[in-house]
């Protein structure tokens, strides 16, 4: 709208010089003489305002026509099965398309030349991609992150150093919310090409808890099993490691790894190891804390350590 007001009262302006100049030679004398330039545009807003009033009509109609296509064009596309990135760029691309074509009709309302406009705006698109290498090569990234889709939103993902749900897929970025709730902002380039390890829309916890070598195994495994059955973040249709894996200085590590969905991640790891400490606790399932042995040989004391 603010471009539509700068040419109407360049328009009304354009108007008051052409009443002005039709004004008698006595006055036109004595106000003060026009320079060249300043004539040139008088006579030739003069001369093609109407072509410019129509092609002013052309490009207002063709703004409404690429905002009524883009929304219809999203509707219809909303009930495909596609990613939003990519109705994202069908819709633009299609408004677009629609704007370029008012221009051109207005352009030719005008008199342009239209061979002469399209190869000065290839001799500047020459000179726009050179200077905007960055850009371009962030959108060619784009596009093969889009087409390709190495990952989707909503999964979880880890690249270039960095870790998060991928909140948005644009054309020149792509965005992950960070599990601190901070946003991670990365331009295109700097994926395609790169590392990439996809978790998907589920996480497996890496858990694990220290027992005592006295302990009954067999019965402390079906303890963790039954706490992970319990807890409703945990998912049911994929089965949990639970088992030894470790036999440490002082303890058996049992390895808890449960699957879960991204957004239960860091919660269902603490609601965990409280239900274990506990249920261990309930049982009289010991925990061993680390040990050090002192011995007492020839006189001198020597520290031996046990646990770590």
């Amino acid at each position: 709208m603010r471009y539509l007001m700068a040419i109407c009262s360049s328009l009304i302006f354009a108007a008051l010089q052409a009443i002005a100049a039709g004004q008698p030679a006595a006055e036109a004398a004595a106000a003060k003489p026009a320079t060249p330039i300043q004539e040139k545009a008088v006579t030739y807003l003069i001369d093609n305002g109407p072509k410019l009033a129509g092609a002013i009509l052309i490009i207002v109609a063709g703004l409404l026509a690429a905002r009524w296509t883009g929304q219809l064009i999203m509707r219809w596309l909303s009930k495909k099965e596609l990613e939003p990135p990519v109705r994202m760029l069908i819709t633009r691309l299609t408004k677009l398309l629609v704007l370029a074509f008012a221009l051109v009709i207005a352009l030719g309302t005008m008199g342009v030349n239209m061979m002469a406009a399209v190869t000065g705006i290839g001799v500047a698109g020459v000179g726009v991609s050179l200077a905007m290498q960055g850009v371009l090569s962030n959108l060619v990234a784009g596009l093969t992150i889009i087409f390709t889709k190495p990952f989707r939103v909503g999964e979880y993902v880890e690249m270039v150093g960095v870790q998060g749900q991928v909140e948005m897929i644009e054309l020149f970025t792509t965005t992950l919310a960070h599990p601190d709730r901070s946003k991670v902002v990365i331009p295109n380039r700097k994926i395609v090409g790169e590392v990439l390890h996809n978790y998907g829309t589920i996480r497996q916890l890496d858990l694990s808890v220290g027992v005592a070598y006295n302990t009954n195994l067999p019965d402390t495994v079906a303890m963790v099993r039954d706490i992970l059955k319990q807890n409703p973040r945990v998912l049911k249709e994929l089965t949990p490691g639970v088992g030894v894996s470790m036999l440490a200085d002082s303890s058996i590590n049992i390895a808890v790894k449960p699957w879960v969905k991204v957004s239960d991640y860091g919660a269902a790891g603490a609601e965990i190891y409280q239900a274990i400490v506990e249920r261990f606790r309930a049982s009289r399932v010991e925990i061993p804390c680390p040990q050090r042995e002192v011995r007492v040989l020839n006189g001198q004391s020597t520290k031996v350590q046990m646990g770590g």
